[in-house]
């Protein structure tokens, strides 16, 4: 009856628990945006970003902060300490940033992005016009995407908002005639007016009339192109109407970035999921209302790309079917090795219960079903069976050896209860110490440690209470064990007698197993210190996101051309390709800022081979049509890439002035060419050259012209003097003043300042000239800087950091800093090897309290240091690196690979104790355990095997895991059956 609730209660809880790619955690970052065309990179960092860097710099917990200036935008990154409370810290920023707002110049308050795993898109929506389309159709279409679709998916109670970009918005233009305006003797401040007033805003009058009270309200004049055409006004003693000294026309407004779907026109949406919603729940509801738009709205193409609901599927279901493939392959090595069909049932009862039971553990205890749950699932699955095997094993054994039934079923569970319990603290001990890595590796994995734990601990309550339970009702009916006549004829003798031959000779040549030892001790330092390490293990993807920066002052349209010719010369490689060009719209931070010159497209590809064509493609006709551009890829975002991935360079320079206030490009290029000497592939100085016009203060003297009335002449030429807004519904109409001049030319000549002599040209108050300076000013806790990026194996590191601060120290102009990746993959690192230690300690307190020995923990444990080493030096033939998931499995193999041994050396310490010699009690421990420790290992390497495949994310990250389990299940094995007993003979021969 008690399994019966715990199947129902695991079952119910199953069902309710959330699904996500990963655990939900507190990622310590915060970005800070700021925009404003009309400054420079230059002065973005001097006025606004140096500003508020001094401020931002004072929270509590913070461990880097960097910014990025650029024209016309600048972006600070703030990185925390993990743990610490990030919604408080995320509060304390905006007021940092309030507090700074009177001593910045007059901006748009700077936008602030706390990093979340719900910020990042659940998938894009695009949009475009079937058919023939003009710019009328899809303005149109933008006003039907803000007005009705983003709503209407808004609406869905799985979607916190939908983030549009790629919009056209209207504007309203009033070019003045300027010859009628002189004949008026108006002015362009003075027709300015006159428009202004129009645009009325008053409240409402009350005004009483005895017992009656009236509501007056005053509504404005100006609500559309006509409205503001209609208008009039007086001048002498005429009475005219705008459209009589103007051309007044509603046309789209002027664009600094555009999206592109598949080359066509676009408008994107990213969907952002509910901190609480479903992603299968989302999935099905976005299907449905798109199957539903696309019916109602057969003019416009809705397609739905950088679907992470799919990434989370596949994985999620790629790794439930591992699981149940593992658990097949488990099976299959009890039925051949018990000889029996009913000893594999057994185990395979043990299986589904204690996974149901720890589903209802973990609905309990709050965690998750996700990926790092997932994986801790896959070990457990391998060791869970490890307590059933042992205990039917001995069961068994005990009733054929001449106990009853009865006898065999309570001794033979009495006779391994305690040894069972000393391997399943052993193993826990291993995992607990992963809930103590710092930082955010830390917190991620404390899903996969308390997993385990979990299983292992509801699998050997499974295994000491129901099994031998049905052990003794489904063979109560027989006399004896009887082995099936088919499996009868695979014979284990054969097996008996090699091994112990093999022993026999390994306790004779007992110098082969010391200098095993010793080179596995040394073979561990050398690996660790040559081999590459990483945070995450390469992950296998089949799309991609190009981001381009032409390192020219390009126009959008050329912006535009130049990614077309990019997406038509890889269109054989690509299923679908969105193009982000020039500036976009997204309210929340999708990817860093981009300027006029910059873009970012996304390519996906029908698998990996094809993508690694695609890029190969792209940097040849960068590096051929635009050698001035520089690109790079990155995968497409999801919350792996946020948290792990190493967007720094192994070694990042970050070159300070010495001498100086700021950093200047000529001391720069001297430094730079004489590390470029050294080092091969360091870039140049990435500058920018603006051509600028500055006003002559002489001659602006001369005919009594204001920096203001320049100003605002400028204004109108360029289209830029907005004098109001006109509001309906959630849409506002700009209203601005200008000349449509084509351009830059013809906008300096043909603009004038009027005075009642003469007509002044703005061109004849400016000159040209041009300026030099860095594209992008970096600066942080230690004031701005300039890096230098170095990609250098991790053995090269110290070494080529001491060369750099020799030539930095003896140009004498700069001093240098260091950061990068290297530096975070080697404190994790050495964090997980503290964790091993403290593993290794815990194993051996526990040990050492089981056997009453100071020196059987020692023979134990010793089998940990030739399994390290050979799981490494596979890892290393194998080209994978030293990474988080890798480390973890080498923190598995210490707590699994010693559960045989354990074992092992509990029987020979009982037929000791029983009088049977040291020679006879090593053969025959080796005898009656050898089979349970064969079926163990491989029960638990074949639950791993299927993960060695790869190709998705969730395969990915298993792989290293899988790989090191395997090779140190195997390698332990025969340590267990031939190292041990010789190791054990060495140190009790004497005695």
């Amino acid at each position: 009856m008690a399994v019966l609730v715990i199947v129902v209660l695991g079952i119910v809880s199953l069902r309710s628990m959330p699904v996500s790619l990963i655990p939900d955690i507190d990622i310590p970052y915060i970005t800070v945006q700021v925009n404003d065309q009309s400054l420079s990179a230059r002065e973005m960092d001097k006025s606004v970003l140096r500003p508020l860097r001094q401020q931002l710099i004072q929270i509590n917990s913070l461990q880097d902060i960097v910014s990025e200036a650029k024209d016309g935008s600048g972006t600070i990154k703030l990185t925390f300490d993990q743990g610490a409370n990030i919604d408080y810290i995320f509060i304390e920023v905006n007021e940092k940033i309030d507090r700074s707002l009177s001593s910045l110049p007059k901006i748009d308050r700077p936008k602030v992005f706390k990093a979340s795993a719900t910020d990042i898109p659940a998938f894009y929506v695009n949009m475009t016009l079937r058919g023939a389309g003009g710019e009328d159709k899809f303005s149109d279409m933008s006003r039907f995407a803000s007005e009705v679709v983003v709503k209407r998916i808004e609406q869905l109670p799985q979607v916190a908002m939908a983030d549009i970009s790629g919009e056209v918005t209207p504007e309203i233009l009033i070019i003045p005639d300027e010859d009628k305006l002189r004949q008026l003797g108006l002015g362009i401040g003075n027709f300015e007016s006159l428009i202004s007033a129009a645009n009325v805003k008053l409240g409402s009058l009350t005004i009483r009339d005895g017992e009656y009270r009236y509501n007056v309200k005053f509504q404005s004049f100006a609500a559309n192109k006509d409205d503001i055409a209609n208008i009039y006004f007086k001048s002498g003693s005429r009475v005219l109407q705008i459209k009589d000294v103007s051309n007044v026309v509603e046309q789209p407004a002027k664009r600094s970035g555009l999206v592109r779907s598949d080359g066509t026109e676009a408008i994107t949406m990213a969907v952002i999921k509910q901190n609480d919603a479903k992603m299968s729940e989302l999935k099905k509801e976005m299907n449905s209302l798109m199957e539903q738009f696309s019916k109602d709205y057969p003019d416009v193409k809705f397609e739905v790309t950088r679907d992470q609901t799919a990434l989370l599927e596949y994985s999620i279901n790629n790794l439930f079917g591992n699981i149940l493939v593992g658990v097949l392959l488990a099976c299959l090595v009890i039925f051949l090795f018990m000889k029996d069909f009913r000893s594999p049932a057994l185990v395979s009862l043990t299986i589904p219960l204690s996974l149901l039971f720890s589903m209802l553990v973990f609905y309990c205890i709050g965690l998750t079903i996700n990926i790092i749950s997932l994986s801790g699932l896959i070990l457990g699955v391998g060791m869970l069976t490890d307590n059933t095997v042992v205990l039917i094993d001995n069961i068994t054994a005990r009733w054929q050896r001449g106990d009853d039934l009865r006898t065999a079923v309570l001794e033979g569970t009495k006779e391994v209860t305690g040894a069972m319990l000393s391997s399943l603290l052993t193993t826990c001990a291993v995992f607990i110490p992963l809930i103590f890595v710092s930082g955010i590796a830390g917190a991620m994995f404390y899903d996969q440690a308390m997993s385990i734990t979990v299983v292992l601990l509801t699998s050997y309550i499974v295994t000491i209470t129901v099994i031998p339970v049905y052990y003794w009702w489904w063979y109560k009916g027989s006399n004896s064990f009887k082995t099936n006549k088919f499996l009868s004829h695979f014979s284990f003798d054969k097996v008996e007698e090699g091994y112990e031959q093999g022993v026999v000779a390994m306790l004779r040549h007992r110098w082969f197993g010391w200098g095993l030892f010793a080179l596995s001790a040394v073979g561990i330092v050398v690996c660790f210190s040559l081999m590459r390490k990483e945070k995450l293990p390469e992950i296998t993807y089949s799309d991609t996101v190009l981001n381009v920066d032409w390192n020219e002052s390009v126009s959008l349209e050329e912006n535009d051309a130049r990614v077309a010719a990019l997406c038509a010369a890889v269109k054989g490689d690509v299923s679908q390709t969105t193009a982000l060009v020039g500036v976009q719209q997204f309210v929340l931070n999708q990817g860093s800022e981009q300027s006029l010159s910059q873009a970012a497209v996304y390519f996906k590809c029908p698998d990996a081979s094809t993508l690694r064509h695609l890029k190969a493609t792209v940097d040849g006709v960068l590096s051929s049509n635009y050698p001035l551009s520089s690109s790079s890829f990155e995968n497409p975002g999801n919350i792996f890439e946020m948290v792990f991935s190493d967007k720094e360079p192994p070694i990042l320079a970050r070159l300070r002035p010495v001498s100086r206030p700021e950093l200047e490009v000529g001391l720069l290029r001297q430094v730079m060419d004489k590390l470029g000497k050294k080092f091969n592939g360091v870039p140049g100085v990435s500058v920018k050259t603006d051509i600028l016009y500055i006003a002559d203060p002489e001659l602006m003297a001369l005919y009594g012209v204001s920096f203001s009335e320049l100003t605002k002449v400028l204004e109108n030429a360029l289209n830029g003097n907005e004098l109001f807004d006109i509001v309906y519904g959630s849409r506002s109409l700009p209203v601005v003043m200008g000349l449509n001049a084509s351009d830059l030319s013809s906008i300096l000549d043909n603009s004038f300042i009027h005075r009642a002599d003469q007509d002044i040209p703005v061109s004849a108050l400016m000159r040209q000239t041009s300026d030099e300076d860095l594209k992008t000013i970096y600066a942080g806790t230690e004031g701005n800087y300039y890096p230098v990026a170095f990609d250098v194996p991790s053995f090269k590191a110290k070494s080529t950091m001491q060369e750099v601060d020799s030539i930095v120290r003896k140009d004498g102009n700069f001093e240098v800093g260091f950061s990068g990746s290297w530096f975070s993959n080697k404190k994790m690192v050495d964090d997980m090897a503290v964790v091993i230690l403290i593993a290794i300690a815990l194993l051996y307190l526990i040990l050492a309290s089981q056997f009453e020995s100071l020196i059987q923990p020692l023979v134990i444990l010793s089998e940990v240091v030739i399994d390290i080493f050979f799981s490494l030096l596979l890892l290393w033939i194998c080209g994978v690196s030293i990474n988080l998931m890798s480390l973890i499995g080498l923190v598995v193999i210490c707590g699994i690979v010693i559960n045989d041994s354990i074992l092992k050396i509990d029987t020979m310490n009982r037929l000791r104790k029983e009088g049977m010699s040291l020679d006879r009690s090593i053969l025959e421990a080796g005898h009656r355990r050898m089979k349970a420790i064969i079926m163990t290992s491989l029960t638990t390497i074949f639950s791993v095997c299927p993960f060695l495949a790869r190709g998705n994310m969730g395969a990915d990250l298993q792989f290293p895991m899988s790989l090191v389990i395997i090779v140190g299940m195997v390698v332990g094995t025969f340590v267990s059956l031939f190292f041990i007993p010789m190791l054990y003979y060495s140190i009790y021969r004497k005695k």
